[in-house]
C-alpha cells in the first residue's frame, strides 16, 4: 500500500476519532456542569448569548471558588451562629423588617466566616453558586424581600417568606463544615 493511499485512510480517520472525542470531551463537561450547578446551571443558560458562553462562565466560576480558602466553622463559632440565628427568628416577632434585614447581615456574616468574599452581592451569588447552586434561589429570593423591606414595600408574609429562604441557605452553610478545603499552593 502506498504512502498516499495509507494517508488518505488514516488522515480521516484520525480527523473522526478527534471530533469524536471532542465532542464527547464536551457532553461530559455539560452533565458535570449540570451535575455541579443544579437549578443555576439552566439559569446561567437562560441568562446567556449560548450554551457554550454560560458553561465557560461556570467554569470560570469554579476556577475562581478553588482559589477561595473556604473553611468549616469552629464548634463555637457554628454555636454562636445557631444563637445568633435564634435571636433573629425571635425578632421576628416584634420587628419583622429588622429581623429580615439582620438575618442577612448574619447569612453574610456566615459567608465571610466561612471564607467567602462578601464585598459585592452579585458576587457572592457566583461563588456561592459552585456548592449551593441548589439553595441560591432562596438567597435570590429572600434578598429581593429585603430590598423590598427596606422602603416598606414587603408584606408580612413575604417577609416571613425571606425568614425561610435565608434559612435554608444559613443551614446549609452552617452545616458545611465538614467539607474543608485549602487554596492549592
Amino acid at each position: 500500500m502506498s504512502t498516499g493511499t495509507l494517508l488518505s485512510i488514516v488522515i480521516p480517520v484520525a480527523v473522526i476519532v478527534l471530533l469524536i472525542a471532542v465532542a464527547l470531551a464536551l457532553i461530559l463537561r455539560h452533565r458535570a456542569l449540570r451535575r455541579r450547578f443544579g437549578p443555576e446551571y439552566e439559569r446561567t443558560v437562560d441568562g446567556a448569548d449560548s450554551r457554550l458562553a454560560a458553561e465557560r462562565e461556570l467554569s470560570a466560576r469554579q476556577k475562581r471558588h478553588d482559589k477561595l480558602d473556604i473553611q468549616p466553622l469552629p464548634d463555637r463559632l457554628r454555636e454562636r451562629y445557631s444563637r445568633d440565628w435564634d435571636h433573629v427568628q425571635h425578632e421576628f416577632v416584634d420587628r419583622p423588617e429588622d429581623a429580615v434585614h439582620d438575618a442577612d447581615q448574619l447569612v453574610t456574616s456566615l459567608m465571610k466566616d466561612r471564607g467567602y468574599p462578601t464585598e459585592s452581592y452579585d458576587q457572592q451569588l457566583r461563588d456561592l453558586s459552585v456548592e449551593h447552586g441548589r439553595t441560591l434561589q432562596h438567597y435570590r429570593a429572600a434578598h429581593e424581600i429585603d430590598t423590598l423591606s427596606a422602603g416598606h414595600k414587603a408584606t408580612t408574609e413575604q417577609l416571613r417568606s425571606a425568614m425561610v429562604h435565608y434559612r435554608a441557605l444559613f443551614d446549609e452553610l452552617l452545616s458545611d463544615g465538614g467539607q474543608t478545603r485549602h487554596a492549592p499552593a
